[in-house]
């Protein structure tokens, strides 16, 4: 599973042109899933997005987690974080996940997170999305649930 983290000030997603969800701060999370990924995975990679100490505390230190400062996430599907783009100059896609393995765990990761009471909203999986966001920092981050 991997996923890119982007801290936010704000950040929206709509679909056709129609608003979906939109959140204030807090992280802006791509998530792709791997045609080998395991509820193992599933569970590091919660874990590690709640936990992570990427925002700062009164001191300008990164220390404070999702968990200890109350912010939210924006959660949206990004297979093409499996793009292979080492061979040729299109990317393959072989190290996805399928649809519905991907569903299944996009869904999961959600259902996670707020049962951990992070308030988590999310894009519309497999549609074509325009993302917007502020970046604050900037803070990006990228994890690997298999390095």
């Amino acid at each position: 599973m991997r996923a890119v983290i982007q801290r936010v000030s704000s950040a929206s997603v709509e679909v056709g042109g129609r608003a979906l969800s939109r959140i204030g701060p807090g992280l802006l999370v791509f998530l792709a899933i791997g045609a080998e990924d395991q509820e193992v995975d599933l569970e590091w990679m919660v874990d590690k997005i709640l936990h992570l100490r990427c925002f700062e505390d009164e001191a300008g230190r990164m220390n404070l987690s999702l968990v200890d400062s109350g912010k939210e996430i924006l959660c949206i599907s990004e297979f093409t974080l499996y793009g292979d783009c080492r061979r040729g100059r299109r990317p393959g896609f072989d190290g996805a996940a399928g649809p519905a393995l991907a569903l299944r765990f996009y869904e999961k990761f959600i259902d996670k997170v707020r049962g951990e009471g992070i308030k988590i909203s999310s894009g519309q999986f497999g549609a074509k999305m325009r993302v917007a966001l502020e970046n604050d920092g900037p803070v990006t981050l990228i994890l690997d649930s298999r390095t």
